[in-house]
């Protein structure tokens, strides 16, 4: 699955994964005001064989093909705000 990577100008190491390029309107408005402008990174393709980095790979494909995008948060964020974060998916 191609998917297309933005990182987020006002969260730092705060990553969007979208399934179509450009189209934010599977994220909610609360979330892209707190993630800020999305700034485009870079396109790939994600298959169940690729290893990332800092995300479970089915768990990133899961969320692209239910949600249509998936949201990578810093490492050091407290697990309230992870949590926080993540409701409003």
């Amino acid at each position: 699955m191609l998917c297309h990577i933005y990182r987020s100008n006002r969260k730092f190491d705060t990553y969007l994964y979208l399934v179509d390029k450009d189209d934010f309107s599977v994220i909610s408005a609360d979330l892209l005001r707190i993630f800020g402008q999305p700034e485009f990174s870079f396109s790939f393709d994600l298959t169940a064989d690729r290893r990332l980095a800092k995300e479970d790979t089915s768990e990133v494909l899961d969320n692209l093909v239910s949600q249509g995008y998936h949201l990578q948060l810093r490492d050091d964020l407290l697990v309230e705000q992870i949590l926080a974060l993540k409701a409003l998916n």
